[in-house]
């Protein structure tokens, strides 16, 4: 009996998918429920199980872009598991050690050179007899290289070193050589350009900046940083406090937290009464932005393991298509990478992302002396806020990065709820 292997439904806005990897090669035994293939989305990357067990045959291609339902290849039931191999109970025999097979040089005869040294040297009117174990290239395989310097120096190269003290060497592109080479683009990255592109023609965005001092962030987290993971298993980080300090922030500005939607008699303002926070995570396939759900409601310990969670499923490409929908607002952190500054773009149909950039020790205004005009300097960090100023006015906008400010420059706030 045959099974056909089809493309199980991704989810109501996933039509298809492509196909990254086989795990099961044509004419391998899998068992029912064994991971079978790879399918990227536009969204996720997940894993199809074999719906029996039974002999594999592909009937799709990496690379093949397939709907869903379609049919990829099929599984025989009808063909068993293959028997397992009886162990032998005799010792074996031990096996005398052989010696690469490298072709000795002649006096005499064919020599021991590559198609091109050869050719090369025809063209040249070079002897390769003359160069005979010499050569530089593996078992003294004469190479294009050693043509060419015989022919200027009229000597032959020096021999090359034995395998055991010999360096890993790559030959040197040719000067002038001007390569091409295209790839297809990944779903995902279709559908991160095409959300991108949206958020530029349908929002009014706009950015505002601030900047805060780490100082008191920096010298808590010093302070407790061993006793916290001791206590909670995973460490104490920034992006915590930074969550929870965005979590005040949304609820005293619930605008930067709500979406316009479509209603029956036009535009409507759809608020949220949870935080439901977006982090931006890089992944070798491209930017993904799962979702760390009511933070209102969690502890700095829960949202550091919730954050490293995320992140490792995210570069494991193990995430759900749950953990990618219905996010509040988003954070994304370009300080990881260097960044000073920059201007994050909206993640649609959301109202505000803030980004956080690199801690750079700057001199400034000491804090500890407002107004003296004495200079002090302190671990700062730019913030910027990009905000839809269809829903968000400028006055709200700052004020939400100014509240994000003050409760990292002064973090009891947190504690007190301010």
């Amino acid at each position: 009996m045959t099974t056909d292997i089809l493309i199980p439904t991704l989810g109501e806005s996933i039509s298809e998918g492509v196909v990254s990897a086989w795990l099961v090669e044509d004419g391998q035994f899998v068992e029912r429920d064994a991971p079978l293939m790879e399918l990227e989305t536009d969204k996720i990357t997940m894993e199809v199980p074999a719906p029996v067990s039974g002999v594999v045959k592909h009937g799709a291609a990496v690379g093949d872009t397939v709907a869903v339902g379609a049919s990829v290849g099929a599984i025989e039931e009808s063909a068993g598991a293959p028997a397992p191999q009886p162990a032998s109970t005799a010792p074996a025999a031990p096996q005398p050690e052989t010696q690469p097979n490298i072709p000795a040089p002649t006096a005499g005869g064919d020599v021991h050179a590559t198609p091109l040294a050869k050719k090369l040297a025809t063209d040249m009117g070079v002897d390769l007899h003359a160069l005979n174990g010499a050569g530089t290239g593996p078992g003294g395989r004469i190479r294009e290289q050693d043509v060419l310097q015989h022919n200027q120096t009229g000597a032959a190269p020096a021999p090359a070193p034995t395998p055991a003290s010999a360096p890993v060497s790559t030959p040197a592109p040719a000067i002038g050589e001007r390569g091409i080479t295209r790839e297809r683009m990944s779903p995902l990255r279709q559908k991160i350009a095409s959300r991108l592109v949206e958020a530029q023609h349908t929002a009014a965005m706009l950015t505002t900046f601030n900047e805060c001092d780490m100082t008191n962030v920096m010298a808590l987290r010093s302070r407790n940083k061993d006793s916290f993971l001791d206590k909670h298993g995973v460490k104490l980080g920034f992006m915590s406090f930074f969550i929870k300090s965005a979590v005040r922030a949304l609820q005293e500005f619930p605008l930067v937290n709500a979406f316009i939607v479509d209603g029956e008699n036009g535009p409507e303002v759809e608020k949220h009464h949870y935080c439901d926070v977006a982090v931006a995570v890089g992944t070798d396939k491209g930017l993904v932005v799962p979702v760390l759900r009511d933070c209102e409601n969690r502890s700095f310990a829960q949202v550091e393991g919730g954050i490293l969670e995320l992140a490792a499923k995210a570069r494991s490409g193990k995430l759900a298509l749950e953990d990618m929908q219905g996010g509040t607002f988003t954070i994304s952190n370009g300080g990881v990478y260097g960044s000073m500054l920059s201007t994050p773009i909206l993640n649609p149909p959301q109202s505000g992302i803030l980004g956080m950039h690199n801690i750079i020790r700057r001199p400034v205004e000491d804090p500890a002396k407002p107004g003296s005009g004495e200079v002090a300097v302190r671990p700062m960090m730019y913030l910027a806020l990009s905000y839809d100023h269809r829903i968000v006015d400028g006055a709200g906008a700052v004020g939400f990065l100014k509240h994000i400010k003050e409760c990292i420059e002064n973090p009891e706030r947190l504690l007190l709820e301010m």
